[in-house]
């Protein structure tokens, strides 16, 4: 409900320019240091799901809303004052998982953004979201991809073997894992086949 809250009004604050990007949680040691429990894999996931059902539902509805969960509850409960951008700011999800992810993506997602994965993957991940979007009567184009990845650069040849030679690991390596590794050129052609999988925007 918080984070509903607050994200409708920094999206406000900021002219409609927030993306708000959701997840399940995965760092043991930061739900920790602020009291939140983890919780394992599975019901990690259908907390989510519910948070997920919860935010899109204060944000989208202009009229009140209930709603009984394990682990969220609301009872006529409504945003006000209502979000300046219809609908509140776009909901990003993350992650690459066949089995909850995309499907919550489907769903509740306006974009996706997939984790370290190279453009073959990317493509098939990318299909298989355009099957569920279709089982939810969702098109296509309704969600944006886009990636993120990491970078290994140098400015030129021997520049990049040097790196790699520090961090123990061979090119195909890192980008089977869809890591950029190269020169600029060598850099520019990896995000091109990027965009040719179908992804819109990468975050390095």
């Amino acid at each position: 409900t918080m984070t509903a809250r607050v994200a409708a009004a920094v999206d406000d604050l900021a002219g409609g320019r927030l993306r708000l990007g959701l997840g399940a949680g995965w760092q043991e040691r930061e739900h920790t240091n602020f009291g939140f429990e983890l919780l394992e894999t599975g019901p990690r996931m259908d907390r989510f799901q519910e948070g997920l059902e919860v935010i899109t539902r204060l944000l989208r509805s202009d009229e009140p809303v209930s709603f009984q969960g394990r682990y969220y509850r609301l009872s006529d409960a409504i945003l006000l004052p209502r979000p300046a951008r219809a609908g509140g700011p776009p909901i990003v999800i993350g992650g690459n998982g066949p089995k909850r992810t995309l499907p919550l993506t489907a769903r509740y997602a306006d974009e996706w953004n997939a984790v370290f994965v190279p453009p073959a993957r990317f493509a098939e991940l990318s299909a298989q979201l355009d099957a569920l979007l279709a089982e939810a009567g969702r098109a296509p184009d309704e969600v944006r991809r886009t990636l993120m990845s990491g970078l290994l650069y140098g400015r030129d040849a021997a520049a990049v073997e040097r790196q790699l030679s520090e961090r123990g690991r061979t090119r195909a390596e890192l980008q089977e894992r869809g890591l950029l590794v190269g020169t600029g050129a060598e850099v520019a052609a990896q995000i091109r086949a990027f965009g040719a999988a179908g992804v819109q925007r990468i975050m390095v």
